[in-house]
């Protein structure tokens, strides 16, 4: 087996990982940066995010408005592969533009939230509920887990009547909100496991864990943590992205005749982890 380096067990390997907050708004940048700090390997470097994009929504909750993120996420994906980061991770929970995202990422991992969040749910749970913020989600987020085969294991989604930009606004309320919708998808609906849907309801898994009894799984955690493990097993054992068959990237001599991707990398904030 041809390892980098064989002697370094496997959570000392030195990985790169850029987390994006796919708005053109840096207000949770930094406390984001703060959470992966505090739960990263030591070799690992991270960098968090944000767009250039002004004018900006504040959150993605309207396909519209996570339609216009699109152009950018695959900028930036296609910047990590030119930068030699190891992954990416898309700070969102629908995962907007994840298969966009990862056929222009060269040997760059892109995971995202909601994917990553279900991966590890699977080994932890039979039946989980997902913890959304509004009704308006349930269709989109259904539609995401249907396609990554987890339906059947779906056992509700439970919605906090919340928006994006109240979760960090009063922390009490929204833990007091999630417990309670946590406790009502175990008791009637049969849940095994919480995820919480979405990136800005990092904060407080812990503690809702404690009250329910069940795992609680942080779509922040989840995501940057698989991150992590799988760009250390990508420089440890060659795992990177197929790049064959339906994961064929754009032609190199195709995207310079069309003169794609020119100009500056859209990033409008950026903070070390």
């Amino acid at each position: 087996m041809d390892t980098s380096n064989p002697t370094l067990p496997p959570q000392d390997v030195p990985v790169t990982v850029r987390w994006l907050n796919p708005i053109g708004c840096p207000t949770f940048d930094a406390p984001i940066a703060d959470l992966l700090h505090s739960i990263k390997q030591p070799s690992t470097q991270v960098e968090v995010v944000s767009f250039d994009m002004q004018p900006s929504p504040t959150h993605l909750e309207y396909r519209a408005y996570e339609a216009m993120t699109y152009g950018r996420t695959v900028r930036i994906a296609r910047d990590c592969a030119q930068q030699n980061i190891d992954a990416l991770v898309i700070g969102c929970f629908y995962d907007p533009a994840l298969e966009d995202a990862r056929e222009i990422s060269g040997s760059c991992l892109v995971v995202a939230p909601c994917q990553a969040s279900l991966q590890i749910a699977d080994q932890l749970a039979n039946r989980y509920s997902i913890i959304v913020g509004r009704d308006k989600w349930m269709a989109q987020m259904r539609e995401r887990v249907r396609g990554y085969g987890a339906a059947d294991r779906l056992a509700s989604m439970r919605a906090l009547g919340m928006g994006v930009d109240e979760f960090q606004k009063d922390p009490a309320r929204t833990r007091r909100r999630i417990i309670e919708q946590a406790f009502l998808a175990v008791e009637e609906d049969g849940a095994e496991a919480i995820i919480l849907g979405c990136t800005i309801e990092f904060g407080f898994f812990e503690q809702v864990q404690r009250e329910v009894g069940v795992p609680v799984i942080d779509p922040v955690v989840a995501a940057f943590k698989m991150a992590e493990a799988m760009a250390a097993m990508k420089q440890r054992f060659g795992w990177a992205p197929s790049r064959v068959g339906s994961c064929e990237p754009p032609p190199e001599t195709e995207i310079d005749a069309f003169g794609l991707f020119q100009g500056p990398v859209p990033i409008g904030n950026r903070v070390k982890a």
